[in-house]
């Protein structure tokens, strides 16, 4: 059974599902220089009208998370156990994920990840996150 997938795009986030369609990761940032994630009209630290879309490194470091032992939808059965991360980008913004290529029990914080993108269909191509090795 296939994954449940995102929403159709909302026009706020266009912009961010048509550059995953490409490997890209894209963040919001303002005129004042404040970068952030998920999609909004408005800056969240000073709400700035005026933002513009970024080029992410698609790097960062594990901040925290949970490893899901037991299916929480029955869609996502055959990914048990799967870790659910929190990820700060190089950028400054935290950005919630998955981990993958990683073992549940051997994961670390602050340890260096990257974004490992999985097409999930013709339409959206999911950014998660995986171990830097080395």
């Amino acid at each position: 059974m296939p994954r449940p997938q995102p929403r159709f795009p909302e026009p706020d986030t266009q912009p961010f599902w048509d550059a995953t369609k490409e490997h890209r990761l894209l963040l919001q940032r303002c005129d004042r220089g404040h970068t952030f994630y998920y999609a909004r009209t408005h800056c969240p630290e000073c709400l700035s009208n005026k933002l513009e879309w970024v080029q992410a490194s698609g790097r960062g470091k594990l901040y925290s998370y949970t490893v899901a032992r037991r299916e929480q939808s029955p869609d996502f059965a055959a990914d048990v156990p799967y870790i659910i991360a929190a990820i700060t980008l190089d950028e400054g913004p935290r950005m919630t994920s998955l981990l993958v290529e990683a073992d549940p029990d051997s994961v670390q914080i602050d340890g260096a990840v990257e974004v490992a993108w999985d097409d999930v269909s013709p339409e959206i191509s999911m950014p998660y996150f995986r171990p830097v090795m080395g």
